[in-house]
Parts: structure tokens; sequence; C-alpha cells
């Protein structure tokens, strides 16, 4: 295992930092059983940084305490984002064609959060013939946010990374 670097501890910081401060400038369409969080577009980093597992959960985090979100929400809402960006992490590591790698590994965070979130909502209240509903808003939200937003923030760092060791 590489070891922990300065640099790889202010990336995961800022990471960390751009997730919430995204969720936060985007909140109302951030948060809710209708939602938008374009800060889930940085679920593509696991593929360029193994940083990025631990800081998108604490993002997450920091996003869902900031805004106030429920408890289980808070805690369980955070875990799906760390769950998920181990899978990409791992699918990075074991697929090498580029948009295969992006496909799968998009669906992680797209699914998980899709399927799970609405359970957690339920147990606070929410009708349950809203799960169905409240999935397929997610997984539309989620593969925006991933897909048309994450796709080209990964090739972007990739090139980047490519080209200049500063990056990797």
């Amino acid at each position: 295992m590489k070891s922990l670097t300065t640099k790889k501890i202010a990336r995961a910081g800022l990471i960390a930092g751009v997730y919430t401060l995204t969720a936060m400038i985007t909140f109302p369409i951030s948060s809710g059983a209708i939602q938008l969080r374009l800060s889930e577009a940085l679920c593509v980093l696991p593929f360029l940084f193994i940083e990025a597992v631990p800081a998108l959960f604490i993002g997450c985090m920091l996003s869902n305490i900031i805004t106030a979100c429920a408890f289980l929400d808070v805690i369980l809402g955070s875990v799906i984002t760390l769950v998920s960006a181990m899978l990409t992490y791992l699918t990075g590591k074991l697929i090498k064609n580029t948009v295969f790698k992006i496909i799968v590994g998009g669906l992680f965070p797209v699914l998980l959060n899709a399927f799970i979130l609405p359970i957690i909502w339920l147990i606070y209240g929410a009708p349950q013939y809203a799960y169905i509903v409240q999935v397929a808003f997610l997984v539309v939200g989620q593969a925006l946010a991933v897909y048309a937003v994450g796709t080209p923030l990964y090739l972007a760092l990739k090139k980047l990374q490519e080209k200049n060791d500063f990056y990797k």
C-alpha cells in the first residue's frame, strides 16, 4: 500500500470540501425525495484517487448534517456513499476499458442511493406507495450527476493525470 502523503491528505480535504460546497450551493435541489445532488459527480474520483473514498464519505456526511437531514439519513446516506466509493475504486482497478469502467463504476452511486435512500425515508414516514416514484427520481438525478457531469470531470482529470505527475 502506498504511503499517505501530504498531497493525498490535501486532495482528500479538497474533495470533501468541494462535495460539501457544491451540495450547499445547490441546496434546494441537492436534498429531498426529488433531488439532483451535483456533488455526486465527484463519485467518479475513486477511479483516480484512493483518497477520494473517505473524502466522499466525509463530504456527504457534512452536507447531510448542514442541510439538517434526519439522523438515519446522515449516517446511512453517508455509508451508502462510502460503500459506493469503495466499489467504484475497485471497479477502476479491475476494469481497464474507460467506457466500461465509467458505466459499471457509475452504477454503484446511482443504484445504491436510488434503492436504499427511499427505505430510510419510509422509516421516517414516507408513504409506501411513493417508494418506486422516489427510486425513479433518484435514478434520474444520480445518473445525471454521475454520468452527465462526472464523466467529463473524470476524463479531464485523467488527461491531466497522464500529462502531469502532480495529479497522481
